[in-house]
């Protein structure tokens, strides 16, 4: 038995560090070209072997040619090209074109095919990747037995290592970093070449995947990850609530979790009765796409459920940010811009080797061409000197003494084909020397400016985004407008009445109450607006000043007694200082419209069904127009008339009816309507109300069938007075 001590600091520094440095350098960290060197080295062999422009090969092929430079098994290197493939569908932008069974990143049991069975190529989009590595862009190393050489980094023309997810874990760290959309990208990376000093959400709107689903998103949370490289975000599934089978459908889910793992969490809450609402849960999944279908009970409210879900389930997960990056073989952790700094840096430097290769080729080129000029002079001479020299060794050195040219023009002289000594063809090679010396003295130019180089990057950019470009993939939904899941089990269905005052209470009431209650409670100065027949499973709109509506279950709110002030909505719906809400709607159907009266004489009927969302949103944005100030909202059923007033000054008003029949239905939201009363200099529409909230003597004497129309005059006494926003 050997005895020997050892120093543990020794053993650590000698063995461990670098084994260490070996995994994080040459194995688990991403480099600024967006790439682990298991992938570069498997891509470039597929450069190699032609299947840039080439046809599909065995992948077994590829994974053979690659162990020439990747010393590791075949299955090693086969799982690593399985993640670049089309059919994996991990990546926005694949680098590897298949047809095979790959599997799906979204499955964690289904196998790929062995590599005897499936064949690939490179994608379109690695034109971009290897753009110009011929001609000495990159550093060239040895292979691991020196029998090869293999590029460091490629040279991608756009910033490849924020396009595609990409996760390592090495040791004592780690990277993970997020995919962004291609075209948000490049727009990104050239507003950024222009000034450094941008705000990247307002083009780099948030991360995309290839999974798609929702982004919960938190515009602060966004600005740390972007600014330090750390944090997280969560993403949430889709579905669809199909009513005819009664069954949730899910058709998208967070990149990082898999089906497998969603339906043994369900199952297992439904084990262990935590879960009482879904009757069977499967896997659907087929060449449509991805499916998982939810069975319910009846009455089970599928919006509910699905809110329980994204609790306890992965069908809502969150994705850690963590951008470690090797630069110049160290790892370094950066921000958004820290990463297009280092990678614009990187590109530049490509750029100017590519130029510098292609100035040394013109410079040869001239090199020839010029003692080709000298030659001209006399061609009689060169032949007569190639003719009566009687050794072959001296035609080169006697052509170099009688027209002065070196050794290398003089072997291309010498090699020129007897049929092409004539006057055209060497005139035809000299007139291309202006030619050349205006290309090189642009290249050099070019070469010498990095704004002329940055102008390059650009334009590359600009035709990344337009050829491969797509839509984003992963939908942004505002973090306050999200669904949390209630801990109710049961909702209990009863009628009452909501009650909403000038200073914004709101009073929610049973009917049980009300019999039993005497006088409302109000603040001082305080009055209601509007009083609503509704029941405990209605959804209930607020509409606020801000051109938002805010939505919440009824059952989600408090009941109270007509004895109590009620909920002061600015806490109960969390609104910001200068927010308040103008109008409140309960419904359970959507059915009906909304009505939005402005100042500037237009009115907007739009329907209620374009308020209802399959996420039962808490906050849309863009409810309603913000064109012109809204004077007045109201909610119908059907068409009835009402009554337009125009101001222009205190003695001066003018008065239309119209059926709202005339107002043309639009579905967008934030429509700016259609004029209903013709407007004047320094005038502006001040009501518009139900017709039959005004007393009106001759009503068929302001009523008009077609809109705009100014109106008459109207006597608008004190006593006839109505709110300026009016239920």
């Amino acid at each position: 038995m050997n005895n020997t001590k050892q120093k543990i600091t020794e053993t650590l520094e000698k063995n461990y560090m670098p084994y260490a440095m070996s995994v994080i350098v040459s194995r688990a960290i991403p480099e600024i070209d967006g790439f682990k060197p298991s992938q570069r080295k498997l891509l470039y062999t597929m450069y190699k072997m032609k299947l840039l422009t080439g046809n599909k090969t065995k992948s077994a092929n590829v994974v053979g040619q690659t162990m020439k430079l990747n010393p590791h098994g075949d299955q090693a290197i086969y799982a690593t090209m399985v993640r670049l493939t089309t059919g994996y569908d991990a990546l926005l932008l694949p680098y590897v074109d298949s047809k095979g069974n790959f599997g799906k990143s979204t499955s964690r049991d289904m196998k790929f095919a062995a590599s005897r069975y499936t064949e690939v190529k490179l994608d379109n989009i690695c034109h971009e990747v290897f753009k110009d590595i011929d001609k000495d862009t990159v550093d060239f190393v040895d292979n691991y037995d020196a029998t090869l050489l293999e590029p460091t980094l490629l040279p991608t023309t756009f910033p490849n290592i924020l396009a595609n997810p990409n996760k390592g874990v090495a040791v004592g760290m780690a990277s993970n970093i997020c995919s962004f959309n291609l075209k948000e990208l490049c727009e990104t990376t050239i507003n950024f070449l222009d000034d450094r000093s941008i705000d990247l959400t307002e083009t780099l709107l948030a991360p995309d995947f290839s999974t798609g689903c929702y982004l919960l998103y938190s515009k602060d949370q966004i600005k740390k990850i972007y600014e330090t490289g750390l944090g997280s975000f969560k993403l949430r599934a889709k579905y669809e609530y199909a009513k005819k089978d009664n069954c949730i459908e899910i058709k998208e889910i967070p990149y990082t979790t898999t089906v497998e793992q969603i339906i043994e969490k369900i199952a297992d809450m439904a084990k262990n009765n935590k879960l009482k609402e879904i009757s069977d849960v499967r896997d659907e999944t087929d060449l449509g796409g991805l499916k998982v279908t939810l069975d319910l009970k009846r009455g089970v409210d599928p919006d509910k459920l699905m809110a329980k879900l994204f609790r306890y389930t992965t069908l809502e997960d969150s994705f850690s940010c963590n951008f470690n990056i090797l630069v110049n073989g160290r790892p370094r952790l950066m921000g958004i811009k820290e990463i297009l700094h280092e990678w614009t840096a990187y590109r530049i430097i490509c750029i100017k080797r590519q130029l510098t290769y292609d100035i040394s080729n013109l410079q040869k080129n001239l090199h020839l061409l010029y003692g080709l000029q000298k030659v001209l002079l006399d061609l009689d001479a060169t032949i007569k000197i190639i003719r009566e020299t009687k050794e072959n060794r001296l035609v080169v050195p006697n052509l170099m003494e009688a027209f002065s040219i070196d050794e290398t023009q003089a072997n291309y002289v010498a090699d020129i084909k007897l049929r092409n000594i004539n006057k055209e063809y060497i005139l035809n090679r000299i007139s291309e020397v202006g030619e050349l010396e205006k290309e090189l003295d642009k290249l050099n130019q070019t070469l010498n400016s990095e704004r002329r180089i940055k102008t390059i990057i650009k334009r590359q950019l600009k035709e990344v985004s337009k050829k491969f470009g797509k839509d984003r993939v992963t939908e942004i939904m505002d973090l306050e407008a999200a669904v949390l899941h209630q801990h109710e089990d049961h909702i209990e269905d009863y009628n009452l009445k909501y009650f909403f005052t000038d200073h914004n209470y709101f009073k929610k009431v049973s009917l049980v109450s009300l019999r039993s209650s005497g006088d409302h409670k109000l603040k001082d100065d305080d009055e209601l607006r509007q009083e609503l027949d509704g029941n405990n499973l209605d959804e209930v709109l607020f509409f606020s000043d801000k051109c938002s509506v805010y939505k919440m279950k009824s059952h989600e709110i408090s009941d109270h007694k007509v004895s109590q002030l009620g909920h002061y909505l600015p806490n109960l719906l969390e609104l910001p200082d200068d927010e308040k809400i103008l109008f409140v709607h309960n419904t359970r159907d959507y059915h009906g419209y909304m009505i939005f009266a402005f100042e500037n004489g237009k009115v907007a009927k739009v329907p209620l069904n374009a308020y209802q969302t399959k996420t039962n949103r808490k906050k849309l944005l863009n409810a309603y127009s913000d064109y012109s100030k809204v004077i007045s909202i109201h909610f119908i059923t059907e068409d009835i008339p009402f009554a337009a007033i125009r101001y222009a000054s205190p003695n001066e008003y003018r008065l239309s009816v119209l059926d709202s029949s005339l107002i043309t239905e639009k579905s967008t939201r934030n429509t700016r309507g259609v004029q209903v009363i013709r407007m004047k200099k320094n005038s502006s529409m001040s009501h518009f109300v139900p017709a039959d909230t005004l007393t009106i003597h001759d009503m068929d004497e302001y009523t008009v069938d077609a809109i705009p129309k100014s109106g008459k005059e109207y006597d608008m006494s004190p006593s006839k007075q109505i709110n300026l926003v009016d239920s």
